[in-house]
């Protein structure tokens, strides 16, 4: 972490969790393929299953408090020699996810049906919305245990053994997928029971892998009493990576929701603007997901780097960092904004949707140009425990901007204003997070040169 070559040292740690988060995306991605080519049902039971997620991805939101904040912590712990601290953010935040798992799973299937219909699930979608999301928060402790302890792994340089957890759960999904969907004609609910399976054989192997004697941080219960300063450490630094995963859920509600009130004011109905969403999102998604892999990767190695106070390590993990995103979403974005259509056909075979997607993926795509600024700002941001913008830039692209646009625009530019409104706030928001960090940055590096 403190000598090796840098840029050998973030492909080292990054490659791994890419392609451990790319596997890891084929739990949504596969689920939406196979039900999306459902025989008659598959654009009705794809917009019903798109419906499910922003309540998930709020769920699966509160395990980033122990990911994101928790890891990069015990990372920066590391860096300073403190071993005995170190394991007491792995174990207080396995307490954490177990408390979330509990609270979260049952609030969510007691309120399930508001919810759904809040979101904007309509008499044909329902059905298939209530049986996915019912069956999917019984493995709702499997999931944050997933998630949340992984980054522990990555923090101790395990980025392999990271890896494998995620690809045994997605190759068991895909396997299962099938078995369950159509062979065993459960459809829907065959699709969840198939993803909670999985996750519960990733979760297994995390558990075991973090039980390991040979590890340096590992799970042991002579440190899972709760401490109330570390707790309230891990909530701080947590709280932006947080922001971020939750407020994709409220952009779901925001979204969903008015696309179901302009939509339905068109002749095609909200149901298929609201299945165009679910295609557009999973697409971008591929952009995404391997960036948020590398990202995860890299933290551990940047907030090692800035406890050690070693600015010039610091600010060279950063550079590459920036290199990597940006030229990996702008390629990918420039890609999907010139072939909507081969990116449609992954999801659905309707040929209204297919129309609404060309239509409609060249603007809901083109933050993605400059979206790995913002990126690579906000994983140096969390890394270098920088929690009060961290925070603020979360919030800024979903809350501050995309919500009180997608309600806006409508107005002017009718149901496509809604797509448009993902657009600008991607742009706006990478441009004011750059702005920020080049200035703020700059005192970071000074403060840690000031301490040697």
């Amino acid at each position: 972490m403190g000598s090796a070559k840098m840029w050998k040292l973030c492909l080292k740690m990054g490659v791994p969790t890419v392609f451990a988060q790319v596997v890891n995306l084929l739990y949504n991605i596969v689920d939406r393929i196979y039900i999306g080519h459902m025989p008659v049902v598959g654009d009705t039971a794809l917009a019903g299953l798109g419906l499910t997620a922003p309540v998930l991805t709020l769920i699966a939101a509160f395990s980033s408090f122990v990911s994101g904040g928790g890891a990069p912590l015990a990372a920066k712990a590391l860096g300073e020699g403190d071993e005995a601290k170190a394991k007491k953010f792995l174990n207080n935040g396995f307490v954490m996810l177990c408390v979330f798992s509990v609270t979260l799973g049952l609030a969510a299937y007691f309120a399930a049906t508001p919810l759904l219909y809040a979101i904007g699930a309509g008499e044909e979608t329902f059905g298939y919305a209530y049986d996915y999301l019912t069956v999917y928060l019984t493995g709702t402790l499997f999931v944050q245990l997933a998630t949340g302890l992984n980054t522990f792994l990555t923090a101790q340089g395990k980025s392999v053994t990271s890896m494998v957890s995620v690809i045994i759960g997605a190759l068991l999904n895909i396997a299962l997928d099938p078995l369950f969907i159509f062979t065993f004609g459960m459809g829907v609910k065959g699709a969840a029971v198939a993803t909670v399976i999985s996750q519960f054989a990733s979760a297994l192997f995390v558990v075991a892998a973090l039980m390991n004697k040979k590890l340096t941080i590992r799970l042991d219960f002579r440190h899972m009493k709760p401490e109330l300063k570390i707790i309230l450490g891990t909530a701080a630094l947590g709280v932006a990576p947080f922001v971020m995963s939750a407020t994709e859920s409220v952009i779901g509600f925001v979204l969903n929701g008015r696309l179901r009130y302009w939509g339905d004011l068109t002749e095609l109905g909200g149901d298929k603007y609201i299945s165009t969403l679910t295609v557009l999102q999973s697409s971008m998604m591929l952009i995404t997901t391997p960036i948020s892999g590398f990202t995860q990767g890299v933290t551990p190695i940047l907030s090692f780097n800035y406890g050690a106070k070693n600015a010039q390590r610091l600010k060279q993990g950063y550079f590459f960092t920036l290199i990597v995103c940006f030229s990996w979403c702008a390629l990918l974005g420039i890609i999907m904004m010139s072939c909507p259509r081969i990116f449609g056909i992954m999801f659905t075979e309707d040929a209204t949707v297919l129309s609404l997607t060309e239509q409609y993926m060249p603007v809901f795509m083109m933050g993605m140009l400059v979206f790995g600024v913002q990126r690579a700002c906000q994983t140096t941001f969390v890394a270098t425990t920088q929690s009060v913008i961290s925070l603020f830039i979360a919030v800024l692209r979903k809350i501050i901007l995309l919500v009180p646009l997608a309600c806006v625009l409508p107005i002017f530019m009718g149901v496509g204003g809604v797509c448009w409104a993902e657009g600008i706030a991607d742009m706006t928001a990478a441009t004011i997070c750059g702005t920020i960090f080049f200035f703020r940055f700059r005192k970071i590096l000074k403060s840690l040169q000031n301490t040697d």
